[in-house]
């Protein structure tokens, strides 16, 4: 919770990524409270109330995964969300006539987005979740300390440099920095 409450604010690119890891450990705890707050909330260096805003959070969590099917695979609507935010984000950089660096890097990545969602057996994955699941399975190759091919670490380079590019228009974009001005 305090971690993704300061990735929220700073890089919602990070956020996204440390929401879909927290998915994944609650699915690893078989959606056990009792385990997630003796495995995971203990270890942080917090009072107890701090201890017991997190294990809500987790609960919260897990009511919402519950809720929403999504036990097996799948993300909660909250990052479905945060994707469909920054999918709007990114189509109207794409279509501001100052954000042409933008759109370059876009263009840029875009081989790569189409290979993975050739890649991907047909399912209709939009782009930036593309992008996203990339990133993510990557970090957990490199967690599992498992090899990773030359060209599957440049297609990673190139995509973490665009959704970096991207989360930083979006931070911009929230404290009123970034003033998109589309042609009509």
């Amino acid at each position: 919770m305090i971690i993704a409450q300061e990735k929220r604010k700073q890089n919602i690119a990070e956020y996204l990524l440390y929401m879909w890891q927290v998915e994944d450990l609650i699915r690893a705890n078989g959606f056990d409270i009792e385990k997630i707050k003796r495995d995971i909330v203990s270890q942080y260096d917090q009072p107890e109330e701090v201890k017991n805003e997190i294990t809500r959070w987790y609960q919260e969590l897990i009511d919402m995964m519950l809720l929403e099917g999504v036990k097996e695979k799948g993300h909660i609507q909250l990052n479905k969300n945060v994707i469909a935010d920054l999918t709007d984000l990114h189509l109207r950089l794409l279509k501001a006539p100052k954000e042409t660096a933008y759109g370059a890097m876009y263009y840029q990545t875009l081989p790569y987005i189409v290979e993975l969602r050739s890649k991907s057996g047909g399912e209709e994955v939009p782009e930036l979740e593309t992008c996203f699941t990339a990133l993510y399975g990557y970090l957990l190759l490199r967690m599992q300390h498992k090899p990773v091919s030359e060209e599957t670490q440049q297609a990673i380079k190139q995509i973490s440099s665009f959704l970096a590019l991207l989360a930083e228009k979006y931070r911009q974009e929230k404290s009123g920095e970034l003033k998109l001005e589309e042609e009509i």
